[in-house]
């Protein structure tokens, strides 16, 4: 494939500062993590240098709630050090994505205690309802946080600016930073003189030629449900449109039809059997086993692409850029998971240490040499990641996030009522790909329920 062009230098320091966005699912698994628990050798001192009292909150218990996700399974074996230099005990209650999120609003809308911490994606819903605590005066708290021991300049500026309110007090920290990506398996695309696709058309074309009874052309999420749509919202924001325009909802524009038609059209001709109930899980199976010849998701699913104890097409996985639509600019989605602190936690303070820790630069080179993709610049350059995330892997991340439009990303997802419009945007979806509608007129309907539940 053509090598991805990036800022001279590659994944330098500078670049990624400056043009990064300024540019198998677990059941629900309640642990308290002690010291003995899957322990891994740490040199404490990288955070005992800081001017921080961890031990202040010794003896307290802290639940982490949070999806079965990248994140969480890298920062799971690194939870017993956390314990050790603060003597917090952790809990954790790690669920399938569906059931997370489907989950956590009912506890929080009870003004439950539990989780203290949690992974978070609706963000304008948790804050217009009161249950994430506003952490401005905790990042002020000198008893707290160390900032020049926290060094936020060598956070990526999409993490810095991205859990910003318009008002300027933050609510969550950003945990990690991913861009839609192209996934690609070459031995696949080669048997039919197939190179990895660089426009919609192409990806059209190339996913027909490799569908046969057992393989899919392509696999993607496609399920009836708002966490479903993150792949095709990068189709309609490439295509030229949005989720939302001047605070409507606005994905029955002729150009997010376009997008939902070529979405469809891809499942429905070339994809997997019951692609429709496929959440992201499904999807990154497929490509792993080698019964999809392409996907697009997360960038953070590298990891798992690239690891051959995993994945069976890790020697012939190719990660590229997101496809353009004729002249327009590529568009990919992006996201950055957040984790905030529940206003109604009896342990606030400990679930900031926690997040200041979990986040933290010697935290980020941990995490990361498990191919997380973190907020970290430092650990985007380290050894340990490159090795882990794969080069390719890591251009092609890059190369997305610098083509992502965070604000546009930001608007719906940001939304308080977001849940209610990504969920209207998939049940259109769905209607487009099983037939049931044609894309227009699915996605004129979805449009006019989400913008009837606005207010």
């Amino acid at each position: 494939m053509t090598k991805i062009k990036l800022p001279p230098g590659g994944l330098t320091r500078r670049a990624f500062g400056r043009n990064a966005l300024m540019a198998g699912a677990a059941l629900a698994m309640p642990a308290i993590i002690g010291r003995r628990a899957l322990a891994q050798t740490a040199d404490l001192s990288a955070y005992t240098s800081a001017n921080i009292d961890w031990k202040r909150f010794a003896g307290t218990k802290i639940q982490v709630g949070g999806a079965t996700h990248p994140w969480s399974n890298a920062i799971l074996p690194y939870l017993p050090q956390f314990t050790e230099l603060t003597g917090i005990a952790v809990e954790t209650d790690f669920r399938s994505e569906t059931e997370f999120l489907t989950a956590l609003p009912i506890k929080l809308a009870a003004a439950s205690p539990t989780p203290d911490v949690f992974m978070y994606l609706a963000y304008g819903q948790g804050i217009n309802a009161g249950w994430l605590e506003p952490l401005n005066s905790y990042y002020d708290n000198a008893d707290l946080m160390d900032p020049t021991w926290y060094d936020e300049a060598d956070v990526l500026q999409a993490a810095r600016e991205y859990p910003l309110w318009s008002n300027g007090e933050r609510y969550a920290f950003a945990i990690t930073a991913e861009a839609q990506t192209l996934y690609a398996n070459r031995a696949l695309l080669g048997e039919h003189g197939l190179g990895v696709p660089t426009t919609f058309d192409e990806l059209l074309a190339a996913a027909r030629a490799c569908k046969t009874d057992t393989v899919a052309g392509m696999a993607m999420r496609a399920k009836a449900a708002g966490n479903a749509t993150f792949p095709l919202t990068g189709f309609i924001y490439s295509y030229g449109g949005e989720l939302l325009r001047d605070g409507v909802v606005a994905y029955d524009s002729p150009e997010a039809i376009a997008a939902v038609e070529m979405f469809t059209t891809i499942l429905r001709e070339a994809g997997p059997i019951g692609v429709s109930n496929y959440d992201w899980y499904e999807a990154l199976n497929d490509f792993m086993q080698g019964a999809a010849a392409l996907s697009s998701d997360t960038s953070n699913f590298a990891t798992d692409i690239s690891n051959p104890e995993k994945s069976r097409v890790s020697a012939d996985a190719a990660f590229a850029l997101f496809p353009v639509d004729g002249d327009r600019k590529s568009t990919p989605n992006m996201s950055c998971w957040q984790a905030a602190v529940n206003s109604q936690s009896a342990n606030k303070e400990a679930g900031f240490l926690f997040l200041q820790w979990a986040t933290s630069k010697a935290t980020g080179l941990l995490t990361s040499s498990r191919g997380l993709a973190t907020t970290r610049v430092s650990a985007w350059e380290s050894e340990g990641f490159r090795a882990a995330f794969g080069e390719e892997a890591a251009q092609a991340a890059l190369a997305n996030l610098q083509n992502a439009d965070a604000e546009m990303a930001k608007r719906a997802r940001f939304h308080p009522q977001s849940p209610q419009i990504l969920n209207e945007l998939a049940v259109g979806a769905s209607l487009a790909l099983s037939g049931e509608l044609s894309a227009a007129d699915a996605m004129k309907q979805a449009a006019a329920k989400a913008n009837a539940q606005l207010r």
